[in-house]
């Protein structure tokens, strides 16, 4: 059964004390991992995340694909794949994320926003996503993601350097100074081409969308189709400046 939390907020998590002990020695430790593992292959940095912290290491996952999540099991069966669950997903996403939990060998925990879409439209009103984007991203991604990785000291993604000119500098294993945690992107150095052969080579789950027109799939109301040859992440809060929702920068 998938698990569901909903974030509270906390002192912590809200990242108001000063760095401890612990997470000067993380920081230290993520910046020589991310020299040492430059060249290493997907599997062995999560190998390595999998060695190093095993339960307080965790895979986050939009379920635009499970790539990194089926990497992240073979490294660690049972890997616990947190999943955030906006309120605004489209129904294929949810049910790539229902789909992964059924068949692959990980463990879906779904964050849940403390408010409903219902109760954020009762405070700031209806369709905030459209008036005000960052403040709908931080209520309903990073806030919940911020308290939901709290139990945790490192994080897996799936950003690419390919992906856009704001991700270009990812490295393999990095500080994540928001949230004071060691930060994994595995396949950093991979191209789309790269994803799209492992998945076929091992038969990894894919969000339906993809085979759509979406190139990048995020909640319903602020993704699009992208045209050919417009950059993956195009249909992504389309006509606005806004690339990213906060989660990563």
């Amino acid at each position: 059964m998938t698990a569901t939390h909903t974030a509270r907020s906390g002192k912590a998590a809200d990242g108001v004390h000063g760095p401890t002990p612990r997470e000067a020695e993380l920081k230290a430790l993520a910046e020589r991992a991310g020299r040492e593992l430059e060249d290493a292959s997907a599997l062995e940095i999560l190998q390595w995340a999998a060695d190093t912290f095993g339960a307080r290491f965790c895979v986050t996952s939009s379920m635009e694909d499970a790539v990194v999540a089926h990497l992240a099991s073979r490294a660690k069966p049972g890997v616990d794949v947190v999943f955030l669950d906006t309120g605004y997903h489209f129904p294929e996403t949810l049910g790539t994320r229902d789909a992964v939990e059924a068949v692959m060998d990980v463990r879906v925990l779904t964050l849940t926003p403390k408010q409903t879409v219902a109760e954020q439209d009762a405070e700031y009103g209806p369709r905030l996503h459209d008036r005000d984007p960052d403040l709908c991203c931080f209520l309903r991604k990073v806030k919940p993601l911020q308290e939901g990785l709290a139990g945790y000291e490192a994080w897996a993604t799936g950003l690419r350097r390919d992906e856009s000119p704001t991700r270009a500098g990812t490295p393999v294993v990095g500080w994540d100074e928001k949230r004071r945690k060691v930060k994994i992107s595995p396949i950093a150095r991979w191209t789309q081409d790269d994803v799209d052969a492992y998945a076929a080579e091992h038969g990894v789950l894919t969000n339906p969308l993809l085979m759509d027109g979406y190139a990048s799939v995020g909640c319903a109301p602020c993704t699009r189709r992208v045209a050919p040859g417009e950059d993956a992440r195009a249909g992504r809060w389309a006509g606005r400046a806004k690339t990213e929702c906060g989660l990563h920068g």
